[in-house]
C-alpha cells in the first residue's frame, strides 16, 4: 500500500500516484498495479489518504447526460438548433425540446423563438457518437431556456467544481455577500446576474481570480476578503 503523492500537490503526467490498495479517481490511468496522473493535476488526498482525487488542471469538457450547460446558438436547421457547448461534440436543441406549445415549422420561422448568437441554459438529455450531432439538449425545464441579461464568464471546464466550490460554498457566498444570481454550467460557462452592473464586472473578474488560484489553499477565505474589501470601497 504506496501512496506517492501529497494533499494539494502539483502532479505532471505519467507521475506515479499510489498503488491499487487506494482508492484512486479522476485523470489517472492504471500500469499494474500502479496509477499514473494522465494530465498536469492536482492531489486531494481524503479518508487519511485512502481516497485520493486526482483533479486535472486543464483539458476540454466531455457531455455527460444530466449535465447543465450554458451554449450559444451557432445555426438553425429545419427542425431545431445547432448550440456550441464549448464541446469538441456539437449540440442540438430540438424544437420539441424547446417549447411546450406546438409550432408548425412549415410556417414559423424558429428565429421567433432562438435566434443565432442568443444564449441558453439547458440540460444534456442524450449523448449518442453514433448520430451526426452526438449531444441532445433540453430547455423545456424549470429555470432553463433562453438567458435575456446578465453576463458570462468562460472558465475552464476543470476548474468548475472549484469555482461552485465544497457543498456549494463559493456560489452561496457569491449570492449572500453581492446579492447576485450565479449559475455554474458544467462546460465551464458562469452566468452571473446582479441588480448592480458595477458588483457584475467586479464579480467575474473574483470568477477568473478562482479559476487561476484554484491550487491555492485557503482561496474561499481569500475570496471573501477580496469581496468585502470591494463593499466597502463602494460606501
Amino acid at each position: 500500500m504506496v501512496l506517492y503523492v501529497a494533499n494539494r500537490q502539483i502532479v505532471l503526467p505519467g507521475d506515479p500516484i499510489a498503488t491499487r490498495e487506494h482508492n484512486v479517481v479522476g485523470a489517472v490511468y492504471w500500469e499494474g498495479n500502479c496509477a499514473y496522473a494522465s494530465a498536469v493535476a492536482l492531489i486531494e488526498l481524503r479518508n487519511g489518504g485512502k481516497e485520493i482525487n486526482v483533479i486535472p488542471l486543464s483539458g476540454t469538457y466531455k457531455p455527460r447526460v444530466g449535465d447543465v450547460v450554458i451554449g450559444y446558438v451557432t445555426d438553425i436547421l429545419v427542425t431545431g438548433w445547432e448550440v456550441d457547448i464549448k464541446s469538441p461534440y456539437r449540440a442540438y436543441l430540438p424544437l420539441q425540446e424547446a417549447t411546450l406549445k406546438y409550432v408548425d415549422i412549415t410556417s414559423t420561422d424558429l428565429r421567433t423563438l432562438l435566434d443565432i448568437n442568443d444564449v441558453i441554459l439547458a440540460r444534456i438529455i442524450d449523448f449518442n457518437l453514433s448520430y451526426e450531432i452526438p449531444v441532445t439538449l433540453t430547455i423545456k425545464e424549470a429555470k432553463l431556456g433562453k438567458i435575456m441579461s446578465g453576463t458570462i464568464v468562460e472558465i475552464r471546464p476543470v476548474k468548475v467544481p472549484r469555482v461552485i466550490g465544497r457543498k456549494g460554498s463559493m456560489i452561496n457566498m457569491f449570492k449572500e455577500e453581492l446579492n447576485c444570481d450565479v449559475i455554474v454550467g458544467q462546460n465551464g460557462r458562469v452566468w452571473v446576474k446582479c441588480k448592480d452592473e458595477r458588483d457584475e464586472a467586479f464579480l467575474a473578474q473574483v470568477i477568473k481570480y478562482v479559476e487561476a488560484e484554484s491550487h491555492v489553499s485557503g482561496l474561499t477565505e481569500r475570496v471573501r476578503n477580496m469581496i468585502r474589501r470591494y463593499k466597502l470601497s463602494k460606501t
